[in-house]
Order: structure tokens, then sequence, then C-alpha cells
């Protein structure tokens, strides 16, 4: 592997990435492989990588394929049921499980079962309506592809196999339940995946400066990028020089994107959601469940808010936790600011934001619910997933800050009414110099193609040039695994093989790393 030159303060580097998370992790590895000759420099506001969204327990680990997440497949005012969200989410997961393969099979990065693990995904719904939801969706699902081998039970003895802790004293005379169950799903430890990558990105050249806040971003009379950047143990301030600039800072890419003054971050806010989890302490009621098992979103609730009972596996230990319970924090970030949404508000994005709290009353209406919850209604929510559950055996912990997306209604509407984006937002310059990544999930899990987007829309000039490194990157590259089975069985094998997913009997073979 070239190692690309190293670079002295003063110099411009080629590539600057704002924020030691999963986007710029991936970003930077995609850049190292491709173009191992640019300089790359990664600046980290905290004392090491993956310490916001990325890390373990501030996301769900989900692998994001919409084999269980119901919120991917909306039902319509008709009673039908749209699934072409479920089937792109799917197919990104795939890209990225690729490029992770591929990075494994090279030995860019090692031991995989640090990082991924497999853990069945399942649908959990009670409730005529639901059931009747939950079996149109299986039907529709089941025959795709992408989501071959999907099973639906509406039968208890097959639910207490399937998932013993939520079926144990379950009264199911009282309510109909049913399930799906995926085995092909997994658990993902995002913070040990940004790690690795990041070792890779570093091996290849890359400076990594913590403590390190960029504070403005400004375009210089060469056409270069300026970030004003001040070391947080110092205090020392300097400003680096980049001909292309990415800011991955999660919620604090927002505040940034403003400074940067390019016309396609006008109109954009940002809504703060918080969210904490009910984390199990007792090894007994753990070892009783391994499953992410996700149930439907209350009304008026955010997306990222769907309730779940969720197996992790994080530095080699099993856990289980219940939630996420939503709130509201001003901070843009877990180690943000109280002022970050109040700094946030502009004139160009007053009339977004302020029609987004008109229009969005039920949202509001849910968060003040949820932040001054009781322990007795945490309980109750959890106790619709597993009936015989006690506060004594879970802790409440604070999960991570996400920031969703506040656009103008329709392309180029500055000021006009809002719209709030429950998703990932790819915002680009006009002349590719400069990007950022703004919203929430399903985020990580499609870090590689919004990746792939980003170098698409930022480097056209280098298309053809990347093309072959891509495809050996991703097979799958330029081409839809739905289209392709003969592909998407190859890729199926190989991505199970290299990342060490296998499952014996229909249970996975091994959970723990």
């Amino acid at each position: 592997m070239t190692t690309a030159p190293q670079h002295t303060d003063g110099d411009p580097v080629d590539v600057l990435l704002i924020g030691g998370g999963i986007m710029s992790a991936t970003l930077g590895a995609l850049l190292t492989r491709l173009q191992p000759d640019w300089t790359i420099a990664v600046h980290e506001r905290l004392e090491a990588v993956a310490l916001e969204s990325s890390a373990a327990w501030n996301n769900a680990g989900t692998g994001h394929s919409a084999l269980c997440e119901l919120n991917y497949t909306p039902q319509k005012a008709d009673g039908s049921i749209d699934i072409s969200k479920a089937v792109s989410i799917n197919e990104e997961l795939q890209v990225s499980k690729q490029f992770w393969s591929t990075l494994v099979e090279n030995g860019l990065i090692e031991s995989p079962r640090e990082f991924i693990n497999p853990v069945p995904h399942v649908s959990f719904v009670h409730g005529a309506a639901d059931v009747a939801f939950l079996r149109q969706r299986y039907e529709l699902l089941s025959d795709h592809p992408l989501f071959a081998g999907m099973e639906y039970t509406e039968d208890p003895e097959t639910i207490a196999r399937w998932a013993p802790l939520m079926a144990a004293e379950r009264d199911f005379a009282a309510s109909p339940v049913a399930m799906t169950r995926a085995d092909a799903g997994t658990d993902v430890d995002f913070g040990s995946l940004t790690r690795h990558l990041f070792d890779y990105v570093e091996r290849g050249g890359a400076q990594l400066h913590f403590r390190h806040e960029v504070r403005d971003l400004t375009r210089g009379r060469d056409g270069l990028w300026e970030a004003s950047v001040k070391d947080l143990a110092s205090g020392r301030r300097s400003t680096v020089r980049a001909r292309f600039v990415f800011i991955g800072s999660g919620g604090g890419a927002l505040t940034l994107l403003q400074k940067s003054g390019i016309s396609e971050g006008r109109g954009l806010g940002g809504f703060p959601v918080s969210g904490q989890w009910l984390r199990c302490t007792n090894p007994e009621v753990i070892a009783q469940h391994q499953a992410k098992v996700y149930g439907k979103e209350a009304v008026g609730a955010p997306p990222m808010s769907v309730p779940h009972l969720d197996t992790r596996v994080i530095d080699g230990q099993q856990d289980l936790l219940f939630g996420p319970y939503a709130g509201f924090s001003p901070k843009f970030l877990k180690n943000g600011k109280l002022t970050d949404l109040l700094s946030s508000v502009k004139l160009h994005n007053l009339l977004p934001l302020l029609s987004v709290g008109l229009h969005n009353t039920g949202l509001v209406k849910y968060l003040v619910g949820q932040v001054l919850q009781s322990r007795k209604a945490r309980l109750r929510a959890l106790q619709q997933f597993v009936p015989t559950a006690r506060l004594e055996d879970w802790e409440l912990v604070t999960a991570g800050q996400r920031v969703q997306v506040i656009k103008p209604r329709g392309e180029g509407q500055t000021g006009a009414r809002g719209t709030l984006q429950f998703g990932t937002e790819l915002v680009t310059a006009a002349d590719g110099s400069v990007a950022a990544l703004l919203g929430a999930s399903p985020g990580a899990s499609t870090a590689v193609p919004v990746m792939l987007k980003l170098l698409a829309q930022c480097f056209p000039d280098k298309k053809a040039q990347w093309a072959p490194v891509l495809t050996e990157l991703v097979p799958s590259y330029g081409t839809t695994l739905a289209d392709n089975p003969e592909l998407l069985a190859t890729v199926h094998e190989t991505t199970a093989a290299e990342l060490e997913l296998t499952w014996v009997g229909g249970q996975p073979e091994r959970v723990t790393a």
C-alpha cells in the first residue's frame, strides 16, 4: 500500500475530515484505498474516535436492513403496505457488509467478531389490527430475494422458542400476538468498527488530531477551505487549509455547514432528540433473550424511538437493552452545549423551524411525555415486551443525541414552510469541495453507500479511474443485488464467511466474541 506523504503545519491537505465517527472513518478508508497519495487530516474535539453517536451504547447497534424495523414499511391510507424503503435500506446494508468483508479479506482490518455478530432480527406486534399488518408485511417481503428465509408465526409455542423471555407469563388469550423472524440479522458495534477503520486510515498516512475543535470554516482567496481549529488541551489556535472538507461531526455538522456559507446549507435547521435505555443488569435475564425485537412506534413518536428489546454484543460481552425512551435537550451532541439549538437559528431557517414546531404538535407532546415519564411508566412499556420484568433488574443509561434535519419544503424554497426529515441527509457544495452529513437513522448502517454517493457527487472526474477499485471493494457496485440473484448468493456467502457470520440449526453459532 502506498503511504500518503506527511504534511506539516501550513501545508494544505487534500482531505480534511471533521469528526471521528463512523462516517469520517468510512470516507477515510475509501479514500485511503482509492487515492493513497492524498494527504488526509482528521480533527476530533474529544479525546478519541467514536465517542459520540458511533459509540456502542449511544446507538442500537442494529445492522439496519428492514428485517424487523416496521417503520420502514409504512401502511398507506388504503391499507396497502409500501416496501420500497425496506428494500433500499436492505440493499444499502449489503453494500456496507461487502466493504467490511473485503477489508477483512485483504487483511486491512482484523477481528470481525469484535464489531459484528449474528443476532436474529424479530418483529413483534399485538392486537388484531397490528397482527393483520405484520402478516401482510411478511407476505410482501418474504417473496423478495433480499428477505428470503423470513418466518412468520402467531403460535405461542413458536414465539416461546424464538423469544422465551417475552413469552414467559404472557396472556396470549387476552390479545393476539404475532412475530416475524430473520436469522440473517446482525448486531454491529459501530464504535469498534470505527476504531478499526481509523487504524487502517492512520496506517495509510493520515494524521489524527484529538481534542482539536474546528470552530469555523471559510473559503480562502486561493479557493482552498480554511478551518479554524482550537487545541482544547493547550488553547493554541491554528488554521488548516484543505482542498476538500467533509463535515462528519454528527449533530455538530449543521453549525459548521452554516459557517461554510455554501448556498446548499441555507434554510436547513435541526431538531435535537435525546434518548435513554433501560440496560439489564441481571445475567440470568440476559441469558434468556437472544434477538433484536422491534415493535411499532407510538403515535407521534420519531422513527428512532421505535421500542425494541435488543441483544447487544459489546467488547465480547452479551448485553440486553430496552428502549429507547425519547427526550429533549437543546444540545446537538451528547457532549455539546446547551446553546447549540439557539445558535443554529438564522434568518434563513427561522420560518422552516417555526413551521415544523407548529405542524408537529404530536411529536412535541410525545417528547414532553417522555421527559416527564416516571419509573413505573418506563416499566409498563418494558412489560409490553417482557411481562415478568422487574425494575431492580434494569438500570437507566443515557443514549446518544440525534439532530433531525429540518428542510424548506421544495427545492430552493428558503424561508418556506419546513419539513422534518427522519433519516440521513447528504449536503454537498456545487463544486464538490465540501460536504456534510446530517440526520440520524438508519445512519451508520448506510455509511458505505452514503460515502459512495458522496464520492460520485464530489469527485465526478475520478469516476472512471476509481470504478475498478470500487468494484473490488463492493462487488455489487453499479448494480443492485435484488436484480442479480447469482451475485446476491455469492455476496451472501462471501460476507458471511469473511465476517464470520454463521448459524447452526437456526441459531447463531457465535453470540459473544
